[in-house]
C-alpha cells in the first residue's frame, strides 16, 4: 500500500520496511507500530469521504488501514466493525453523568471484539499469500478469526486451553478451523502457536505480537470519534473511554487509532484512556500504578477469561495508552464483574465478563473521583454475553420453576 511506510519498535525506536520484519523488533521484541504516510492520506482522503461512506463496516476506514480490502462484500469479514454506540439515558441518569455511552462489540459477526483484528490480519494474510493462519485463543480471538478466516476460505488453526468456555469452542468448530485444545493456559498456547508458525511456516495472528492486530482495533476509535466526537463538537472535555484490558492489545490499538487521527488533524482532543482489569490478572495495571512499564508475570485467576493473561504480550504499550492520555487503570473483583452483568442487563446489555469489567471499572472511577458528572463516558462492552452462559447464570437468580397451573401462577406472583 502506498501510505504504509515502515514498522517502528515500541521501545527502540527503530524503523523497518514492510518487507524487513513480521511479528516484532529483531532488536529487543519490542511491539511494532504501524507507520502510515500521514501526509498522503491528507492529501487523498478527507473527514466529508469518510463520514458519508456508505460502507456499514471497519472498512469504511480503509483510506487508514496499512492493507487492501479482502473483497466478499456480505460475508463476515466485510461485516465487522461499525458496531453500534448506545446512548441509554436512564444508566446516565443513574450514574450521574450527563454524557454517557456504551458501545457494543458484541454485535460483531462473532460476537466480540476481536473480528476487528482477525478482519484485518485476514486481509493480510491473503496479500502475503499465507498458506495458514494460526493463532492462541481463550476463545473470542480463535473464533474471530474462525470465522473470518472461513469467509475468504483461508485455512487457519486455533489452539485453545482445554478450560476455555464449551460456548466459544463450540464456535471455532463449527466455522471449520482446525482446533487444537492445550492441557495447559493461555500463555503456554500463545507460545506453542508462535513456535509452530515458525516451525511450518503459518502465518502467526497471536494478539500483542502481529503488528496487524492493533490495526484492526484501532477501527473501534475510529468509529468512536465519527459517532460520539464529531457528532458532538459541544464537548469541552476529553471524552473518557473505559477498556478492559488482558494482554493489552486492545487498548494500545484503540491509542493508536486516536493517535492516527491527531496525526492527521482529524481529532480536537485526545481521549483518556482508562484500562480495567481483574484482579486476579492485573500484571498491566500493577506496572502503571507502580509508575513503571516492566511487566511482572502473575498467575492469572478469573471468571473473565478473554483478559485472564498471566504474561501480558502488549503490556509497554498498554501503560502508555493511558500515561500519555491522563486517564488510568483500575483493577475489579470478580464479584464485581459479575454484579456489572446483572446491573447492564435490565438496560438492554447483554455483556460476557470481559465486556462487563470496563462498566465494573467506571463504577470503582466514580466512587474514586476519577470521573466526574461533567466528564463525557464511553464504556466498551467487547463482548455478548452468550460467550459464557456460565458466567451469566452466576451473575443472575435462577428463574422460578411453578406448576402449570393458575393457582400455582398466582401463589408464586403474590410471593413475589
Amino acid at each position: 500500500m502506498s501510505h504504509f511506510l515502515a514498522y517502528r519498535c515500541s521501545l527502540c525506536g527503530t524503523d523497518y520496511l514492510p518487507h524487513e520484519v513480521t511479528y516484532t523488533c529483531p532488536k529487543d521484541g519490542g511491539n511494532l507500530d504501524v507507520i502510515l504516510d500521514y501526509t498522503w492520506i491528507k492529501l487523498h482522503h478527507s473527514i466529508a469521504e469518510i463520514t458519508t461512506s456508505a460502507e456499514p463496516s471497519l472498512w469504511r476506514y480503509l483510506p487508514l488501514l496499512p492493507v487492501s480490502d479482502p473483497g466478499g462484500a456480505g460475508t463476515p469479514i466485510h461485516m465487522a466493525g461499525w458496531t453500534p454506540v448506545y446512548a441509554l439515558q436512564r444508566l446516565a441518569a443513574r450514574l450521574g453523568l450527563r454524557y454517557f455511552w456504551i458501545k457494543d462489540e458484541g454485535r460483531n459477526p462473532t460476537a466480540s471484539f476481536k473480528d476487528r483484528a482477525s478482519a484485518v490480519v485476514v486481509a493480510r494474510a491473503q496479500e502475503i499469500q499465507a498458506k495458514v493462519v494460526v493463532t492462541a485463543s481463550t476463545g473470542n480471538a480463535g473464533a474471530a478469526l474462525a470465522g473470518m478466516s472461513a469467509s475468504v476460505g483461508q485455512p487457519a488453526i486455533i489452539f485453545a486451553p482445554k478450560t476455555a468456555p464449551q460456548a466459544k469452542i463450540a464456535q471455532l468448530l463449527v466455522y471449520g478451523a482446525q482446533v487444537i485444545l492445550v492441557d495447559g493456559n493461555y500463555d503456554q498456547a500463545f507460545d506453542l502457536a508462535i513456535e509452530a508458525a515458525h516451525e511450518f511456516g503459518w502465518y502467526c495472528r497471536n494478539t500483542g505480537y502481529n503488528p496487524f492486530t492493533a490495526e484492526g482495533k484501532k477501527t473501534a476509535a475510529f468509529e468512536i470519534w465519527e459517532n460520539v466526537l464529531l457528532l458532538r463538537p459541544e464537548l469541552e472535555r476529553p471524552l473518557v473511554v473505559f477498556i478492559p484490558v488482558g494482554d493489552g492489545n486492545i487498548i494500545s490499538g484503540i491509542h493508536k487509532g486516536f493517535k492516527d487521527l491527531l496525526a492527521l488533524g482529524w481529532l480536537k482532543q485526545m481521549p483518556r484512556l482508562f484500562g480495567v482489569q481483574a484482579e486476579g490478572s492485573a500484571a498491566i495495571a500493577d506496572a502503571f500504578l507502580a509508575g513503571s512499564e516492566t511487566i511482572q508475570p502473575v498467575a492469572a485467576q478469573t471468571i473473565a477469561d478473554s483478559i485472564s493473561v498471566d504474561l501480558p504480550r502488549d503490556g509497554v504499550r498498554a501503560v502508555r495508552a493511558a500515561s500519555q492520555t491522563h486517564g488510568g487503570y483500575i483493577k475489579v473483583k470478580d464479584a464485581d464483574i459479575l454484579k456489572a452483568i446483572a446491573e447492564l442487563g435490565p438496560y438492554g446489555l447483554f455483556a460476557e465478563p470481559a465486556g462487563a469489567t470496563a462498566y465494573a471499572g467506571l463504577l470503582q472511577a466514580l466512587q474514586l473521583g476519577l470521573v466526574t458528572a461533567d466528564d463525557p463516558v464511553l464504556v466498551l462492552n467487547t463482548g455478548n454475553g452468550l460467550k459464557d452462559v456460565g458466567a451469566a447464570m452466576q451473575a443472575v437468580q435462577p428463574a422460578a420453576v411453578i406448576e402449570p397451573t393458575m393457582p400455582a401462577l398466582k401463589k408464586f406472583l403474590k410471593l413475589s
